[in-house]
């Protein structure tokens, strides 16, 4: 058992640190609110618990199929566009005003949807998580909720200090300095956000494409 949560921490953190829309996502909600990161954490588990018992019942195999993934790959994409833009139609108030710690969009809310919006998390899940959910599911039920329960917190410690570190640093950057760097942010998601309907329409393409 403690091998077992020794390698779910190693997977998890592989899967957590490496950069993506979440990443990029808490560190421009964290330039607002301090525990940004905790709340995007809790959003992403709302979609990502049950995601866990969902695949322990059998149903990897939907998050596999073309259709699906281009499904979501479209919402996600389309969020990840708005989102994007959103932050780049604002860069003008933080050399005005400085970066506000209010936004109108929650960071739990974030978390929802860049988690049900992404088409690799999914993926991640239907293989690699797959792997992981049957191991904790064959040695008992408290072992399988301490996985999830160790895989969660693993996100959570992940994405607070990026907060927490996003929001110390927006205080000590001048104006300008932040709205470049909230700048770079802006096109990285809205790059993320045509990859993702980028694939989404190959997947189409590919489907439609079968006789």
């Amino acid at each position: 058992m403690t091998a077992f949560l020794l390698k779910t921490i190693a997977i998890s953190l592989s899967g957590v640190m490496a950069p993506g829309p979440v990443t990029v996502a808490t560190m421009v909600d964290g330039t607002r609110r301090r525990h940004a990161g905790a709340w995007v954490a809790v959003g992403h588990a709302v979609i990502e618990i049950p995601l866990i018992v969902v695949i322990v019942t059998g149903a990897a195999v939907l998050f596999r199929s073309d259709g699906f993934r281009a499904g979501i790959g479209l919402a996600g994409g389309g969020f990840l566009l708005l989102f994007g833009a959103q932050l780049l139609m604002g860069l003008d108030d933080v050399v005005t005003r400085g970066a506000s710690r209010t936004s109108r969009r929650h960071p739990f809310w974030t978390g929802v949807a860049l988690t049900g919006g992404n088409p690799y998390f999914l993926l991640w899940w239907a293989t690699i998580g797959l792997s992981l959910t049957a191991q904790a599911a064959e040695l008992g039920a408290w072992a399988f909720a301490l996985f999830a329960l160790v895989h969660w917190l693993c996100d959570l410690v992940w994405l607070e200090a990026l907060s927490l570190a996003s929001f110390k640093g927006s205080s000590l950057l001048a104006g300008r300095t932040q709205r470049t760097v909230l700048g770079l942010c802006s096109a990285v998601l809205i790059g993320f956000g045509c990859l993702f309907l980028y694939d989404a329409g190959t997947l189409l393409i590919h489907i439609a494409s079968i006789p």
